[in-house]
């Protein structure tokens, strides 16, 4: 599964030495390069800082009895996701259905999809998939209407197996899922009673509810955590003898959502699934202000802890005016739809040393950010850049470097991505 990546590096993967160009990613790291070789912009992933979050969230999950299927989306990166599939996820979690045929083309076994299929050629596709019976595929419904969608596509497709389905709970003001647990049993009564179906349990998403850890917010996230659970307990009866999941679960909230199952009645076929994603990289920005397991976090020593293992790396361009920096990376490099990417440190032309910056990127444009700081950047200086929202970082690369460590540039690994 995962195979090794053969495809040859190419002038299109942005960031990468001339000298890359037209070997595989084996042949270029054979050569040991290092960071400094790359071109700006650039962002960069940490080896041991990954190897770290992997292991303290698999650790943390097993103590509580907990599986984790990673939500693949953050990075569609096959390699990473081989990373949390050896650290004992038990499949990936996708969010369409093209995201999910990339995964089982990559060798994927086990895929959720965090969504409802009912576009027919996909279901046609899926259907074909679920000959090989190795294949563990789980969908979203939320509606008795998407429901006769997929039973159309199943039933025109000839489907010799039964589709796994999760009902889907959501909340007033939230995302998809049905709105109340009336209308959720329905939707699993009738999936229950489909030839086409299987009732395969209760998924739903708690991060669109809040957006912050006040009490009114964790408020919100708890109750309905506690509702997925009545309805998954109301559903019972309508199970089959075969596994069901209980799934929630994004990068925020995870915490909460282990505290609510804690006081739920465990039994032989349910598994309590967290879907989180993006801790594999942590960040700079949301993920470190809300997550229960940022490094900054106010907890007791030894509490688990997730390190940021993605940076950003821009040269200045142009200095128009005292107290203003260009550097060569924008809107089209770096994420910004959860915070301008911070600056952390600076590195002189020709320095080998990184020195402390106190700065902010006061705006972004396609190619360029606006960094305002009283200290001078000297034209072809390199800015390091905290970075916020990993989902929305690693879509605008082909290629990212990994380096050895926060303080080794040796650049160990390229993870490529498949957007």
């Amino acid at each position: 599964m995962l195979d090794r990546d053969e495809a040859l590096l190419t002038a299109r993967d942005k960031g990468l030495p001339q000298r890359a160009v037209g070997a595989t990613i084996a042949e270029f790291l054979a050569t040991r390069p290092h960071l400094d070789e790359f071109w700006t912009p650039l962002i960069a992933l940490d080896d041991a800082a990954m190897r770290g979050n992997v292991t303290t969230m698999a650790t943390w999950c097993a103590e509580r009895g907990i599986e984790i299927m990673p939500h693949g989306k953050t990075t569609m990166a096959p390699a990473l996701w081989k990373r949390q599939l050896d650290a004992g996820a038990t499949g990936i979690t996708l969010a369409t259905m093209g995201q999910v045929r990339t995964g089982r083309d990559r060798g994927l076994d086990s895929i959720m999809l965090a969504n409802a299929a009912v576009d027919p050629r996909s279901l046609a596709w899926v259907a074909e998939e679920l000959a090989d019976p190795g294949f563990r595929f789980v969908s979203w419904v939320d509606s008795l209407d998407a429901v006769e969608a997929m039973e159309h596509g199943l039933r025109a497709a000839g489907a010799l197996r039964a589709v796994d389905v999760c009902v889907e709970l959501g909340a007033a003001g939230g995302r998809t899922g049905a709105r109340s647990i009336a209308e959720a049993v329905r939707v699993a009564e009738r999936i229950a009673a489909s030839p086409w179906l299987r009732l395969a349990g209760v998924a739903g998403y708690e991060g669109s509810l809040a957006h912050d850890r006040s009490p009114a917010a964790l408020a919100a996230v708890t109750s309905y955590l506690e509702a997925q659970l009545e309805l998954h307990t109301a559903l019972v009866s309508l199970y089959d003898d075969g596994d069901v999941l209980l799934t929630a679960g994004g990068s925020a909230y995870f915490d909460v959502v282990a505290d609510v199952w804690t006081g739920a009645a465990r039994d032989h076929r349910t598994r309590f699934t967290l879907r989180s994603g993006a801790y594999i990289v942590h960040d700079d920005g949301f993920y470190r202000g809300i997550s229960p397991f940022d490094e900054g976090a106010a907890e007791s020593a030894g509490s688990p802890r997730f390190v940021n293992a993605m940076h950003g790396y821009a040269r200045v361009v142009s200095s128009p005016e005292p107290g203003l920096a260009l550097v060569d990376g924008g809107k089209r490099d770096l994420p910004y739809d959860e915070g301008m990417p911070i600056p952390r440190a600076w590195r002189a032309p020709a320095s080998e040393s990184w020195n402390p910056l106190q700065a902010e990127v006061s705006a972004m444009n396609d190619q360029h950010s606006y960094v305002r700081s009283e200290q001078s950047l000297p034209i072809g200086s390199v800015v390091r850049l905290g970075l916020s929202h990993p989902c929305t970082a690693f879509d605008k690369w082909r290629i990212l470097p990994v380096v050895e460590s926060a303080d080794s540039d040796l650049v160990v690994d390229l993870v490529r991505t498949w957007f």
